[in-house]
């Protein structure tokens, strides 16, 4: 899937079609589902949870199983070391006697640029009317995720 592999982050299935559908792609929505469901099977896509529950997509760049750390304000994803998730995993499977044994992890914060924006905002005199303007002035809409890829 071209689209998917043009989006620098992760994005749902829902967001994936509304960028074929802008691309002049005819395509339905339960194909764009098929489609990333058999990627998943084949090991091609990552796939996280957001906040709500939704599943998110991004196309995998290298062979293995990661994992990811995701930014509860913006949606941002950041790939980290899972060797310690991974030894913990193969661990408890020992302990417990267990084979076979699948894990899911999701791991979430607040980025940095959030961070810095959330201090920006913040009154300066404890004043509630002295905010200054931020890029977050208001609740981060998921759909803002599907900037991130190229149109």
């Amino acid at each position: 899937m071209r689209a998917l592999a043009d989006c620098r982050d992760f994005t749902s299935a829902q967001e994936l079609y509304a960028l074929l559908l802008a691309g002049d792609h005819a395509i339905g929505l339960t194909t764009v589902y098929r489609a990333l469901r058999e990627l998943e099977a084949d090991g091609g896509v990552d796939v996280v949870r957001e906040g709500t529950g939704g599943r998110l997509y991004r196309l995998r760049l290298a062979d293995g199983h990661r994992h990811y750390l995701m930014c509860r304000d913006c949606g941002r994803s950041r790939p980290v070391d899972s060797e310690a998730v991974e030894e913990w995993a193969s661990r408890i499977a020992a302990d417990t006697g267990f084979t076979a044994v699948e894990h899911t992890v999701e791991l979430t914060g607040v980025c940095t640029d959030c961070l810095r924006c959330a201090d920006a905002c913040r009154p300066s005199s404890g004043d509630e009317g002295d905010e200054r303007p931020c890029h977050w002035d208001r609740a981060p809409d998921p759909r803002d995720r599907a900037r991130s890829c190229a149109s």
